[in-house]
């Protein structure tokens, strides 16, 4: 399958004041963009809404992150702005950041408050206030396989850069499954300890509910608070 390559600066329109972002550059191709996800943004988005309007229950990533307790999230490849728009309805300090522009001027569209970003997760970097240059989250979350989706071979580098997006106590909380790429939960492990990080949680669901094994894993990593 041919690979699709997207070229871009960008200045975030809708930085919050005391958070300049610096432009960002997006050049590497994602599974997303080689399975024809970019193209398929609207549908994406129409399948939650099919899902809500059948009454079912489409936040519980959201309820997993605000069981942390957290005041600021990074939604990373958020998409159409699902979980970061469902965070921000709750009061949370939420910014998105996706490689995909057709989803991003999906969710900008329907949140303009909310601070969207475009740039890939293996390299951007979300400023902070006064001389911070990268700020620092209380929760990174990774909802809809986000793992799966990013170029086999940068999964190491995209787990460093969210780590150093951690505010100190912070947390990843990502949910993937396995046999979409080579990638396994040892891997991930490796990754976010190499990075600093703990592990904290693995459940089978979002709803915590115990790990059994199996190739659905919601996984938590931690940066240990300061000695």
């Amino acid at each position: 399958m041919p690979r699709s390559w997207a070229a871009a600066v960008i200045e975030d329109p809708a930085a919050r004041a005391g958070a300049v972002t610096a432009p960002v550059r997006v050049d590497r191709v994602t599974r997303w963009w080689e399975i024809g996800g970019a193209s398929q943004g609207d549908v994406y988005d129409d399948r939650w809404k099919r899902m809500e309007a059948r009454g079912e229950w489409i936040h519980g990533e959201a309820d997993l992150v605000c069981w942390f307790e957290p005041d600021s999230v990074l939604d990373a490849g958020c998409g159409t702005g699902r979980v970061a728009i469902e965070l921000d309805r709750r009061g949370l300090d939420v910014v998105g950041v996706d490689v995909d522009k057709r989803m991003l001027a999906e969710a900008r569209s329907k949140a303009p408050n909310v601070r969207w970003i475009l740039g890939d997760l293996t390299d951007v970097t979300v400023a902070g206030p006064g001389d911070y240059a990268t700020r620092g989250f209380d929760v990174v979350v990774l909802a809809g396989n986000v793992m799966a989706f990013v170029e086999i071979g940068t999964e190491a580098a995209v787990v460093a850069n969210l780590a150093r997006h951690l505010a100190v106590g912070g947390r990843i909380v990502s949910g993937f499954r396995l046999g979409l790429t080579p990638l396994t939960f040892a891997d991930y492990d490796r990754f976010a300890a190499a990075a600093g990080l703990e592990l904290e949680h693995r459940w089978t669901t979002w709803d915590r509910e115990p790990y059994d094994g199996g190739s659905y894993a919601v996984t938590v990593h931690r940066r240990p608070p300061a000695a």
